[in-house]
């Protein structure tokens, strides 16, 4: 079966940092993509950033140069360093994976791959 574990998370002060990780199992059908989404209670879900197969990444234009998103291939680990935190920045906080993006890498209803959450609080 396949399943995303993920790990990492907590509270850290504005400023701060912290680094999730996502390891996928059971993912052997072939080349899959990799995203991290975040929510927070009353909103929507939002892509936070994306990597393929070959490395290629992209962000959410509002997060680019705090959030890296990288991927250990042989690991089947995809990590999200968030660095600069701020209060905005709390939430909930998914990876996510499919082997095939209908809508586009931005779009949560795109994954069928979903990891349990970890929550993200930035206060000081």
């Amino acid at each position: 079966a396949q399943e995303l574990v993920q790990s990492g998370g907590g509270s850290v002060q504005p400023g701060g940092s912290l680094r999730l990780s996502c390891v996928a199992y059971g993912l052997t059908w072939g080349p899959y993509f990799m995203a991290w989404f975040r929510q927070s209670p009353g909103k929507e879900r939002e892509v936070v950033a994306f990597i393929d197969n070959l490395g290629n990444t992209r962000y959410a234009d509002a997060l680019k140069g705090r959030f890296t998103i990288s991927k250990d291939n042989p690991k089947n680990t995809t990590y999200l360093q968030m660095d600069n935190l701020k209060p905005e920045d709390t939430a909930t906080y998914y990876c996510a994976a499919d082997y095939y993006l209908r809508m586009g890498w931005t779009d949560p209803n795109d994954y069928r791959y979903w990891g349990q959450g970890t929550q993200v609080t930035v206060s000081s």
